[in-house]
């Protein structure tokens, strides 16, 4: 019972329940080609959201991509090597295409 006061009081809050959804754990990145790889998996309950970044330095300018996957997991080691997995699976499947549009952000 006490459990769904301080759940309730946390969506008021904004304390417990948004760093654990948005929160996610963070990562060094991993360099793959010319882009880097951020693993950035999604604290969901007692599971862990794949997701991530994709970034690739044009001049002067950071192009970002951002993905995230229904896949779900135990533990945020097994999160964070799959989201890498993933991060590279996008970037071999796109190719040049990935950041063609010269847009700065977008989900992919």
């Amino acid at each position: 019972m006490a459990s769904i006061f301080s759940s309730i009081f946390s969506m008021f809050s904004g304390s417990e329940k948004s760093a654990a959804v948005s929160g996610g754990v963070p990562s060094e990145p991993q360099l793959y080609g010319d882009c880097a790889i951020y693993a950035e998996p999604q604290k969901e309950g007692g599971q862990y959201r794949l997701a991530g970044r994709i970034e690739k330095t044009v001049g002067d300018e950071v192009l970002v991509r951002n993905f995230i996957r229904a896949d779900m997991f135990s533990s945020s080691d097994d999160a964070m090597e799959c989201t890498v997995r993933k991060a590279q699976q996008i970037i071999d499947q796109n190719g040049s295409s990935l950041f063609g549009d010269g847009a700065r952000m977008r989900q992919v």
